[in-house]
């Protein structure tokens, strides 16, 4: 079987908090690893984990990025390639565009855009952007 995580398992995972939740979800998780089922994270699901772990946990980019990272490239764990390709690139916590915007230009190219409109200047380094005037 596969299974996709919701926001709500990935946040208690990483945040262990409630102490509950976050046992309940690493629990799940295992239960699907000794199962051999495939546990899926989506792209939308690990964007929106980023901005949890920054504005309700207090993380910082680095570490958001860090520990999402981390696990996604756990054993059993499934997410889009370019998105750990992302997280994994030196410098993203501080990068412009940062990484939400670079996983949504990245899913509108790959969805058969041929250009993305942005007002954000800093796109104008990646391909098929075209940076609207203010």
């Amino acid at each position: 079987m596969i299974f996709g995580l919701d926001t709500s398992v990935l946040i208690r995972v990483l945040s262990g908090d409630p102490e509950e939740l976050a046992l309940a979800a690493l629990g799940f998780l295992f239960d699907r690893r000794e199962s051999g089922d495939r546990v899926r994270v989506s792209e939308l699901v690990v964007t929106e984990s980023y901005h949890a772990l920054q504005h309700h946990y207090g993380a910082s980019k680095r570490d958001a990025l860090a520990a999402l990272l981390q696990f996604l490239e756990s054993p059993g764990i499934e997410c889009d390639d370019g998105v750990v390709e992302l997280l994994s690139t030196s410098g993203m916590e501080s990068a412009k565009p940062g990484f939400v915007d670079r996983v949504i230009h990245r899913n509108y190219l790959r969805s058969g855009a041929d250009r993305v409109a942005t007002f954000e200047r800093a796109a104008v380094t990646l391909p098929g952007a075209i940076v609207l005037p203010p």
